[in-house]
């Protein structure tokens, strides 16, 4: 009696595991419902849950029947599950006004399929498809957002605790990855850490989460920004032994075109799809004053060969004139910030067809885990933000969205605010458009380095189904975005809905 029961109670964890849960009661069904066939799974928030009646598990024949009809009710209602997941990879929206990610005005009451990973369908005509539907009842339809300059491995720990333990280190950003996708990120372009890891598992859905187009190690020079050693870490061999920055994957110290050379290319073998080098000072670091230029022209170029044979581009930390100018020269396809830049400069990136991805930083929230010399320096960026956006319009210089957001996670919760921030200079219209299609058309210059082929930022039969439904309209009250946990009812990445609290 004792193996059978054993028997039964595997077949009924195997059950459990498989997402069927059935729930053993000694009051409710009969053997003989089982064998007429007259009992039926109850569905519970998807799960379905079996009520068995333990006196009919009292004699080894009944313990067998049991058993076997457990057995035949998992196989059943497993291939059964797998039936529904396939049918579900179908999702239609009736009834939405579609921001398509360009252009400055809402679509007609419109409906929107997608199947599996894209849009399949886009009609102010009714739809027929066998797809798990969703009411949109005149609600706005929109890209998912990108954040074009993020951090994901430095948003929460602290500067210190970014060096420390990596395991758990790489648990907090998986926490902070989902918190990004239901903010209504749904990618994010990241600018510097060991990223790889932790986009593996948002791939592979061991975590749920925003697409990463990572950078990998940040590549600096001795005293750059990004260079986090201690003065008791000084003289640097080269060749020797790597600093703890260098060891976790955070940024790697480069001190000759040979060296940047070779740190380039350890990151586009881990899977960067661009390459990221700090051209002149920077806020965080310790030993970077903000005026400095750092790599000569040859160092950068050097970059920028190796990301060219790999089909990619060089984007490069530059604040000032010196170090935006030295970037172009060497090739560099992707300015960072630029908040000092001046008239000379502007003219320069929009002859060239340069992207500038700079930050709506409006005040010293940013530098609020830095010391008193950092937030010095972040008073001369915030002085230049105005300026840095008035060139941009002024010279129309192609512009993405970024926030730049390192060791905070109430900064990272207000992402959706620094968004809303930019109608200082744009209408809402085209700052959304700038943190979708705009910042899209960026992620592309990685070519065949691209992660994830196909179109992103834009709602267009054959994109992407990475999707918002809002509850309300941002092109009219773009602070919306502002509130992702209460106006964003449904959040969509690669066709599969990971929140919907849209009534039923």
């Amino acid at each position: 009696m004792a193996d059978l029961h054993n028997l039964l109670w595997l077949q009924i964890d195997s059950m459990r595991f498989a997402g069927i849960n059935p729930q053993i009661t000694s009051h409710t069904a009969r053997l003989a419902d089982f064998r007429s066939g007259n009992l039926r799974p109850e569905l519970r928030s998807g799960v379905s849950a079996w009520r068995l009646d333990m006196r009919d598990l009292t004699t080894p024949a009944g313990l067998f029947r049991v058993a076997a009809l457990l057995m035949s009710v998992g196989t059943s209602l497993c291939l059964s599950s797998q039936t529904r997941a396939q049918q579900d990879s179908a999702v239609l929206f009736r009834n939405v006004r579609i921001f398509d990610g360009k252009s400055g005005a809402l679509s007609a009451a419109s409906n929107v399929l997608v199947r599996n990973t894209k849009i399949e369908k886009i009609s102010t005509a009714n739809i027929t498809a066998d797809a798990q539907a969703i009411d949109g009842g005149g609600r706005v339809l929109m890209p998912g957002l990108i954040d074009a300059h993020w951090h994901a491995m430095l948003v929460r720990p602290t500067p210190a605790a970014a060096l420390g333990d990596v395991g758990y280190n790489n648990l907090l950003a998986a926490s902070e990855a989902t918190a990004t996708l239901m903010r209504g990120f749904t990618t994010v372009r990241d600018m510097g850490g060991p990223s790889f890891g932790l986009k593996r598992a948002i791939d592979e859905d061991l975590v749920a989460g925003p697409r990463i187009y990572p950078s990998g190690a940040i590549i600096t020079i001795t005293s750059g920004h990004g260079d986090f050693r201690q003065l008791s870490d000084l003289p640097r061999t080269i060749g020797g032994m790597l600093s703890r920055m260098e060891q976790v994957g955070g940024s790697m110290v480069a001190d000759s075109p040979d060296e940047v050379r070779v740190r380039a290319r350890e990151q586009l073998m881990q899977g960067a799809s661009q390459v990221k080098l700090t051209a002149g000072g920077g806020v965080a670091s310790p030993f970077s004053p903000l005026d400095v230029s750092t790599f000569t022209e040859p160092e950068l170029r050097a970059a920028v060969e190796a990301a060219d044979n790999w089909g990619t581009y060089v984007a490069t930390h530059a604040y000032t004139p010196v170090a935006i100018q030295r970037s172009i020269a060497a090739g560099v396809r992707c300015i960072e910030h630029g908040h000092l830049m001046d008239e000379a400069s502007a003219k320069l990136i929009a002859e060239k067809g340069i992207w500038l991805s700079t930050q709506p930083f409006l005040d010293m929230s940013m530098a609020a885990a830095l010391g008193p010399a950092e937030q010095d320096k972040m008073r001369q960026v915030v002085t230049g933000t105005d300026r840095v956006y008035a060139l941009a319009k002024k010279y129309g210089i192609k512009t993405a969205f970024g926030t730049d957001v390192l060791f905070s996670k109430a900064l990272a919760d207000r992402q959706g605010s620094m968004l809303a921030a930019l109608t200082r200079w744009y209408t809402p219209a085209e700052a959304l458009a700038m943190a979708t299609s705009a910042n899209a058309e960026l992620l592309g210059l990685s070519g065949p380095r691209n992660p994830y082929p196909g179109k992103l930022g834009v709602v267009e039969e054959g994109a992407l189904a990475d999707l918002l439904l809002v509850d309300g309209n941002p092109l009219d009250n773009i602070t919306l975005v502002e509130d992702p946990a209460k106006n964003f009812v449904v959040i969509m990445k690669g066709g599969k809905v990971y929140k919907n609290i849209v009534p039923r």
